[in-house]
């Protein structure tokens, strides 16, 4: 096959659609997977004996591996060709499914969700960076709608799909599920897609990578463990110091360096800065929003895996809905109104929320994570926009890979730090009198093992408590969210350049534009 250079400009191969069909298949496998997990937790959590902080180990593994080696894949990619890491990306991920699916136990399920993070990172940046290369300004537009549909349509295929497969199979079908998929991504990339490559992109940054994970690693780490140790543990208080000196190590470093992986810089324009916070926070919301709702659904209102998923489809609706409305809004009304109304509908939602008790019902569940969807969609597309829109034209490739990597680390975090409330709330909230003492540490680890201890013990009164600790826990979080959504509304409302985006013209002007919009879709 040709190789074709980013410089020579497009190549009208008579296949490119059949590629792009290689480039969605890669998209929608990484977009459901994002959500699949989520539902089927609690029930690994019974299967596997897993506590709330392994389940959080579960999720953000994946995560924290994503976000700290999305950018150094990119890098690998633009000198060694996209094709080729692409390729070698769907490969890792499979193999992370099928160790994930054949796993017994809760560590090593961790351990392939971390390779399954190192898969996802160069699958994420490669499959948008090549579409500059296959579709002209006339046909990128349709081609970044096409993309950003398959990674939108994977959030609520996710649980439903999930859902399924737990309610007729093992709890590793929701990782094997994702081995078809990957290998005809594989083999469509191989026959279809043409070989790209920018030798001229910076070298990868070996320490700095390594700053990265392990400044996140260890910041990571200590929220979540902190619940159980204790925020003045010698551990905890050590590995936070740890994280703070390798961020602070990492940013010096990319400060100084002539062309940097996180160019730190971009951070000085305000629109940019303000703008990728909002999109952040909104990620930290809805991961950590995504973690606690499951157990919620299942263990509390009782119902199975499908009909988890199904239920988690209002907040899913409104989002995609409201992300493809956003556009004509900002058209109308610029973007700082529609980013700060975003956020106060997500705050209104989150406050809301937070009223639900144990006798409160799906209905009023489903009305809150409706309007949580609408929030969410109002907020989150028009910050993407805004912040690459902000810097000159130049910068919007390195602007674009900051902002998906602090995106990845506000979910990072979000899980971390709302499953960390959560965890701590319900261990204190739950009455465990007359239980010995091993039950009683079991039940303590997850709303899930509290229902199985209260199950052999054949104590109504336990699955009272437990109920009643987990929703109070939940409101905690959903109250934190929205005090934390209100007050980025206000910073947005104070320091956002009111500036129309005009989505179709800057995605024909900028590749990095088509970049953002898709991922903006994610």
């Amino acid at each position: 096959m040709v190789t074709v250079t980013q410089d020579n400009g497009v190549r009208r191969d008579p296949r490119r659609w059949w590629a792009l069909g290689a480039l969605v298949a890669s998209m929608l496998t990484l977009g459901f997977d994002t959500t699949i997990l989520n539902v089927a937790l609690p029930t690994m959590a019974g299967e596997l004996g897993a506590t709330t902080g392994q389940q959080q180990w579960m999720a953000d593994a994946y995560v924290i591996v994503f976000a700290a080696l999305m950018l150094p894949a990119g890098l690998l990619g633009d000198r060694f060709g996209r094709r080729r890491m692409l390729v070698v990306g769907l490969g890792i991920f499979l193999a992370g499914s099928v160790a994930g699916a054949l796993a017994d136990d809760v560590n090593w399920v961790i351990a392939a969700r971390t390779v399954m993070g190192l898969g996802a990172a160069l699958v994420m940046p490669l499959a948008l960076s090549v579409l500059p290369s296959l579709f002209g300004p006339d046909e990128r537009t349709k081609a970044v709608g096409i993309i950003s549909a398959a990674s939108s349509l994977g959030l609520p295929l996710g649980p439903i799909i999930g859902g399924w497969l737990l309610n007729h199979f093992w709890w590793g079908s929701v990782f094997l599920v994702n081995v078809p998929m990957a290998a005809i991504g594989i083999a469509a990339c191989v026959f279809l897609l043409p070989e790209t490559r920018d030798p001229a992109s910076p070298k990868v940054d070996t320490l700095s990578t390594a700053l990265t994970a392990a400044g996140l690693g260890a910041l990571i780490y200590a929220i979540i463990e902190a619940p159980s140790r204790g925020w003045g543990d010698p551990l905890i208080v050590g590995m936070l110091a740890g994280a703070a000196v390798l961020i602070a190590a990492l940013v010096l470093r990319e400060r100084r360096v002539e062309r940097p992986m996180l160019d730190m810089s971009l951070l000085t324009h305000r629109g940019f800065l303000f703008n990728t916070i909002a999109a952040t926070l909104v990620m930290f919301v809805l991961s950590g929003l995504l973690f606690v709702l499951p157990p919620y659904l299942q263990a509390v209102l009782g119902h199975d895996a499908f009909g988890t998923g199904l239920r988690l489809l209002p907040m899913m609706g409104g989002l995609i809905v409201a992300a493809r409305a956003a556009q004509p809004v900002v058209a109308r009304f610029g973007s700082r109104a529609v980013v700060t109304a975003g956020l106060v509908v997500l705050a209104f939602a989150a406050l809301l929320g937070s009223r639900t008790t144990v006798d409160s019902g799906y209905g009023f569940t489903a009305l809150w994570l409706s309007i949580t969807g609408f929030g969410f969609g109002f907020s989150v597309v028009p910050a993407m926009d805004g912040a690459l829109g902000a810097l000159p034209r130049d910068r919007a490739g390195s602007g674009s890979g900051l902002l998906m990597t602090t995106r990845q680390v506000g979910s990072a975090i979000g899980i971390a730090l709302l499953g960390s409330l959560l965890a701590g709330t319900f261990r204190d909230r739950l009455d465990l009198t007359g239980l010995p003492a091993k039950a009683a540490d079991t039940a303590g680890e997850s709303v899930v093992a509290a229902h199985i201890v209260a199950q052999k013990a054949g104590s109504a009164d336990l699955v009272a408590s437990a109920n009643s600790a987990y929703v109070h826990g939940m409101g905690l979080v959903l109250l934190v969210c929205g005090i934390a959504a209100l007050v980025t509304a206000l910073l947005a409302a104070a320091f956002l350049p009111n500036t129309p985006v005009t989505h179709a013209t800057k995605e024909d002007e900028d590749p990095a534009m088509a970049t953002a919009a898709a991922d903006a879709g994610q």
